[in-house]
């Protein structure tokens, strides 16, 4: 029905889908089990600065771990050049029949100096922030934090922590 560079509209049986032609990886960054990196990122079409994960689509060629070490940077200025870092997390699908692939999703461990000392961040990134776990459930709840694939990663990841905690 439509194709450009970055994704493509099909009719799949009746059912219309939007398929990117990039694979997708978010990455959850802990600091010290204390807080989670969170970006500010201006979003014109919806007319706010939403708060979500960093993010990003793969480069040709590009595995997807390479890419979450390169989207870390990009969009906070943290480097982490050892991959064995991140910690693969189950995948997330934004919609199974809408938007039938899967996003990577990958934890790194970060310590308070990593975050202090980071460098500059995209232009379309407004604001890096070190959010506390425990506020975390009541920024979802109040919608401080509303965009769908943040919210999944975030509510897994507060859920094993209460499973490891009992």
């Amino acid at each position: 029905m439509h194709e450009n560079d970055w994704f493509a509209v099909r009719n799949r049986g009746g059912y219309f889908t939007v398929e990117y032609r990039m694979t997708h990886v978010a990455i959850l960054p802990v600091i010290e089990d204390k807080w989670v990196v969170m970006v500010r990122v201006r979003r014109p079409v919806i007319d706010d600065m939403t708060l979500e994960l960093p993010a990003g689509g793969t480069e040709q060629g590009e595995r997807p771990l390479d890419a979450a070490v390169r989207e870390l940077r990009e969009e906070t200025g943290i480097s982490v050049a050892d991959g064995t870092r991140f910690t693969p997390m189950p995948p997330i699908a934004v919609s199974s029949t809408r938007m039938p692939k899967l996003s990577y999703v990958f934890r790194v461990d970060l310590s308070e100096n990593e975050f202090q000392t980071r460098a500059m961040h995209d232009e379309e990134i407004f604001s890096v922030e070190r959010v506390s776990i425990s506020e975390l459930p009541r920024m979802m709840a109040d919608g401080s934090i509303y965009v769908s694939v943040p919210l999944a990663i975030i509510g897994v990841y507060l859920v094993s922590r209460m499973a490891e905690l009992s």
